[in-house]
Parts: structure tokens; sequence; C-alpha cells
């Protein structure tokens, strides 16, 4: 496992001693994939009852906020009642949907919770002074409570009413397990991981990486890239791409970290066989090249078997492991080879394997191997922030420990 390191030098929910009774306005990261009217992946909801469970224990009336999707307003298609329904289904403890953010009826709801219940607020974002952190939403959410939670670490990176404003009005103002253990183990990868450290990076986009890229270049001991970002770094090599995705604005960005990681501690490798399709669909023609010169009218769909191979040899040697980002286009099926085999191999490592972004999580879900990591991320963008060395707003306005 990483060393331990300094902590999240904030105070969390375990330094808490509240009175039964009392109300606690905890902020969630419920932000959950619906079907209609139903959770398809409670994966967020469980990740938050460690600390809703612990609030209930103590007799406390929780109070829960989080948003849901990026409406404008208010919008039957992103209330949170599925989600209360589900957590109903999750918790021994009543659990009561308010028709409203903040308001006459949201307040007479939360004075009227009975300890050891829960009141779960309408979708923050149907409050356009959310996104603005604006004071009066800020004041409307702290007089639902008396102490505040924040444990949605995948909304810590924005400064929202929610997140940032409310902390400010409320004291103790503290973190929650799950943001303590996501800050935590993220910090304990590039302050202090055991060594060898792989990071293998994924996706579509250099410049969505291209701060981490940097970083890990100092930090890392690998960095294996893949998905269509490969193809800005061979497009910057001189390379033919044929029809694969190529961040144009991506280029320059892979030729300044090849010519950094010329004098880097850090290998960076590149995929040496790809696989190709003719098309962008499940029933594209697939064929295998032993290489990287992509021809005219194919494009680069997943990495090839000899990259497979290559990449997991360095896998199974790490201490530790960060994942982010998919080698292919893992949701067709004659694309998915590359990206079901790092899953396999950071799942099978003896090293300490924390994965995140939605779409290595859904990969890992959909292999069967979330179980196997020892950390799946539930913050894609707050993930990235923290491990490119930025602040996350809704972490610093927390009571310092």
């Amino acid at each position: 496992m990483p060393r331990a390191v300094s902590g999240l030098g904030k105070r969390t929910v375990r330094d808490l001693e509240l009175d039964s009774g009392a109300r606690v306005l905890a902020r969630v990261d419920f932000n959950v994939p619906l079907d209609g009217r139903r959770v398809t992946d409670d994966a967020r909801i469980r990740a938050a009852l460690p600390t809703i469970e612990l609030l209930l224990g103590q007799g406390a009336r929780v109070v829960l906020c989080s948003h849901l999707g990026r409406p404008k307003g208010p919008d039957p298609e992103t209330s949170l009642k599925p989600v209360s329904d589900r957590l109903a289904e999750l918790i021994d403890a009543p659990v009561t949907q308010a028709p409203e953010v903040v308001g006459p009826e949201a307040k007479k709801l939360a004075e009227a919770l009975e300890p050891g219940s829960v009141l779960v607020l309408e979708n923050t974002r149907w409050e356009p002074g959310e996104t603005k952190n604006d004071p009066e939403l800020a004041r409307g959410l702290a007089e639902l409570a008396d102490v505040y939670v924040n444990d949605a670490f995948g909304a810590a990176h924005r400064a929202h009413a929610s997140t940032a404003g409310v902390a400010e009005l409320l004291s103790p103002a503290v973190a929650g397990l799950l943001l303590e253990r996501e800050v935590t183990t993220l910090r304990s990868l590039v302050e202090a991981p055991e060594r060898p450290l792989v990071v293998v990076l994924g996706g579509a986009k250099v410049s969505d990486k291209i701060a981490l890229i940097d970083r890990f270049l100092d930090t890392a001991d690998n960095l294996l890239v893949g998905g269509a970002m490969c193809f800005s770094f061979f497009r910057a090599q001189g390379r033919t791409t044929g029809d694969s995705l190529v961040e144009e604005e991506g280029v320059e960005l892979a030729r300044a970290a090849l010519a950094k990681s010329e004098t880097s501690d850090c290998r960076l490798l590149l995929p040496v066989d790809l696989v190709l399709g003719d098309r962008f669909g499940a029933d594209a023609e697939v064929r295998q090249l032993d290489g990287t010169d992509v021809p005219e009218g194919w494009m680069g769909l997943d990495v090839g078997p000899r990259t497979v191979t290559a990449y997991s040899a360095v896998i199974e040697r790490a201490g530790t492991i960060f994942w982010n980002g998919p080698m292919g286009a893992f949701e067709l099926e004659p694309f998915a080879v590359g990206t079901r085999a790092v899953a396999e191999a950071v799942a099978a490592s003896e090293g300490t394997s924390v994965v995140g972004g939605g779409d290595s999580a859904a990969a890992i879900a959909e292999f069967g191997l979330a179980g196997a990591v020892d950390h799946l991320s539930t913050g894609g963008g707050a993930a990235l922030e923290l491990l490119e060395g930025r602040d996350l707003p809704g972490v610093d306005a927390l009571d310092d420990a």
C-alpha cells in the first residue's frame, strides 16, 4: 500500500460529537444514471452509505443534497425521487423526498425530521444559484441544519453553493468518510507511492490529460498511453493515422510531452500495434495492424496484442497503479480486448490499484472486476484536478484539523 501521507488536513465526520436529534446537512454525490424512474447503477449511493449510517447511528436527523445531471432549472426527468427510493431500499431508516431544494416546504420537512431519519432535498442544479455559489442559496441550505458534512468527492472541484458556500456558514463543517478516503488515497499516489508507480492513461483527448501527463512524467516510473489520445502522439512523431480520431490541439501537447520524456526518469510507452476498423461500429470490418502507421480508410480502435502483452508485464511488476481511461472503443465488442486485458492486469496485480474516471470505472464494472481493485474513485474531474496538484474548493472550505 502507499506509505502514509499527511492526510486530509481537515476535520472529518469521525470528529463530530453530535447530540441526538442534531440536524446534519450532508452533500453527497448521487449523480447516478437513470432509466426513466429507476437507478441503473447505485455505486455512488452505496459509496455514501458509510457516512450516512455513521450519522444515523448517532441519532442525527440527516438532510442530504446532491446534483443529478445538468438541468437548467426544475425538471422532473432529473428529480432525485428515484434515488431516494433506492436509498430507502439500502438503509434501515425512513427516507423522505423534499419537493424543492430550499424554501418553506423543505424547511418544514427538515424541522419535522425524527432522529435517525433522512430527508433528501431536490436536485441542487434546479436552483440557478447553485453553480454560481449564490450566497442566498447557501444561506437557505444552512438554515436546514446545524452541521455540514461534505462527502461528495465527485463535486469537490466545484465552488458551488452546496459544496463551498454553505460550508462557510455552518460550523462544524467536516469531511465525510468517502471524501477523506478519496483525497488521502489520491494524494498518496503522488506523494508516497510504493514503487514502481505505473500510470495507465487512455481516452480521447490529450488536452484533457496533459496536466496529468506532465505531472506524472515528474513522479511516475512508467506512463502507458492508450485510447484515441495515442494518435495525437503518433501524429507528433510524423506517423500516418488514417481515419483515426486525432485531436489536432493535442498534437503539439503530445510533442511537448514526448520531448519532456526524453529527459525524464519516467518511461513513456505508446502502443506498438493496433486493432483497426473500417468504421466506428460493432459490425465494422476488423484488421490487425502489426505496427502503428494506419492506412487511409481505416481507424485505430484498440491496442493490439503485442501492446497488451507489454503493458500487462509492466502493470504486473507495479507497486502502485493508477488507471484512467480505456485503451480503445471498449463499448464495441470487437475493440474491447485491450481495455479488458488492462483491467484484468490491474485487478490481478499485487500492487495497490487505483482506478479513476467514469469510463474506466464502467469498464471495470462491465468486466466484473470492481471488487478486485483497491480503490475505485467516484470522482472523474475531481480526481484529475487533485492529481494535477490543484486545490479543491469543496475541501478547502472545510474546517482545518
